[in-house]
């Protein structure tokens, strides 16, 4: 008999008493899907000038890891990895962890070397199938659905362009409509405007929980996503969407690699605010190791470890006691810093407060850090800042990872 899954009971507990402790972690290994050669991550042996990336078995050897260590709720993988790990190794059999993949990439997620799709407004594409996820073959038979995931991730964005979302959300809905003839479940990824251009939203927290649920308003239940995937866009718009609809269970995608505090604090805020499940990507994956900084994840996300500050301090403990060398010192890694949430490649910069520069506007801002160097932590003047200028402030967060 399969494990019972941790997800099921506690996506159960929430929707029967909004008020419970559960909270939902995943780690989202789906990568290959938009980075490449790069998706597994920088291998601990790379060099300043000759940098190394971890192989694909690399990759899949640390989802066996972290899904052994018991902490997770989801593992989220691309359709080829869930094959191998799901179907022919039966990873998830006796584990509570459920498995997912990615059920679609958007053109926003091509984030390959040298690419420009993202400067592109997102169009709707998939190369998963949900027969190749359920089953690994074209057709499934009823009987063969279980074979692999039977949940997947769903991401749109929408740039407040009629033509490109109008073709989004037609396709979210023939995903939905196959998704619940064959017993799919999903969970809807929401991205922030990746290349609004001149159509940017005046408040972009907003803009985004509207998208969400006038998409969702005409959906019945069988239909809906278990849970929402989005960047967090501050306290007011996290507590605003998360206490619309109670059924609507919330949940925060981590954004590009910064610091410890970073992705603690995040995880802290976007929770006290109403969020109930937190997906952490390259957060993970470029952690020093892996299951020391899931298990910090969990402390914070549980309650255990309330303070942002002291769960870094007791990261760099960890590490230490297993004679680990930190990437950063302490003190640099209890600084916060500026990332992004989307995949686009067109980002500008905004430094110590000032108005955002458009990324096709001529260079008058500071220059960009020299790599390695910590972002400015100061906060932006939101107030003085143009439409497109927030949007392009949240695109410049994903600088770190993809300049």
């Amino acid at each position: 008999m399969a494990a019972q899954k941790s997800l099921d009971t506690k996506i159960a507990r929430i929707l029967a008493d909004p008020s419970c402790k559960d909270f939902i972690l995943a780690d989202a290994k789906d990568a290959d899907l938009a980075f490449g050669i790069a998706a597994p991550g920088k291998s601990p042996e790379h060099y300043a000038q000759e940098a190394r990336f971890r192989s694909l078995a690399e990759f899949r050897e640390l989802i066996r890891q972290n899904v052994k260590q018991g902490l997770l709720d989801i593992m989220l993988m691309s359709a080829s990895t869930s094959e191998l790990l799901t179907i022919k190794e039966r990873l998830f059999d006796e584990s509570h962890v459920t498995p997912a993949a990615r059920a679609n990439d958007a053109t926003d997620i091509w984030a390959v070397q040298g690419g420009t799709y993202s400067a592109e407004p997102s169009r709707p594409f998939r190369t998963a199938t949900i027969d190749h996820i359920m089953c690994g073959k074209v057709d499934c038979t009823p009987g063969e659905r279980k074979m692999g995931a039977d949940l997947g991730l769903y991401s749109v964005t929408f740039n407040n362009k009629l033509d490109t979302d109008l073709a989004s959300v037609e396709a979210y809905g023939r995903f939905r409509e196959e998704a619940e003839r064959k017993g799919f479940r999903h969970f809807l990824e929401v991205f922030n405007p990746n290349a609004c251009g001149d159509h940017c939203p005046t408040d972009l927290g907003r803009f985004v929980n509207d998208s969400i649920v006038r998409t969702l308003g005409g959906v019945v239940s069988r239909g809906r996503p278990l849970f929402l995937k989005i960047a967090y866009n501050g306290p007011e718009a996290m507590e605003q969407l998360a206490g619309y609809d109670r059924s609507l269970i919330v949940g925060i995608l981590g954004g590009s690699a910064g610091t410890t505090f970073d992705a603690f604090h995040q995880l802290a805020e976007a929770k006290k605010y109403g969020a109930r499940v937190a997906l952490y990507g390259r957060m993970i994956n470029n952690a020093e190791n892996q299951g020391v900084f899931i298990q910090h994840l969990r402390w914070v996300a549980d309650g255990n470890i309330t303070d942002a500050a002291e769960a870094v301090k007791s990261y760099h403990g960890s590490l230490e006691k297993l004679g680990i060398r930190p990437y950063r010192s302490l003190q640099d890694d209890l600084t916060p810093t500026k990332r992004i949430a989307s995949y686009a490649k067109t980002t500008a910069r905004v430094d110590g407060g000032k108005p955002a520069v458009a990324a096709t506007a001529p260079a008058k801002s500071k220059p960009a850090p020299a790599a390695g160097a910590p972002a400015s932590s100061a906060a932006p003047d939101f107030s003085r800042m143009t439409p497109t200028e927030k949007v392009a402030w949240n695109l410049s967060r994903w600088n770190r990872v993809l300049r």
